[in-house]
């Protein structure tokens, strides 16, 4: 599935990077170019980055207490 249409960056593109050792949105973008055009991908992107990382498990834990 594509995240940003605007670089035709892909979920899979997403994951391998953040397997290669990408972990903030930043960075993802200065890798692949998600994110530098219109924005709307930021949101699910930094999503995916999360979930490779178990972070967005954390941070709603630590949300929650």
């Amino acid at each position: 599935m594509y995240v940003c249409l605007c670089n035709g960056v892909t979920e899979r593109d997403i994951r391998q990077t953040a397997h290669n050792g990408c972990r903030t949105m930043a960075e993802l973008t200065m890798r692949t170019g998600c994110g530098a055009g219109c924005g709307s991908c930021v949101c699910m992107a930094t999503a995916i980055l999360d979930e490779v990382h178990g972070t967005a498990e954390s941070a709603a834990v630590a949300n929650a207490a």
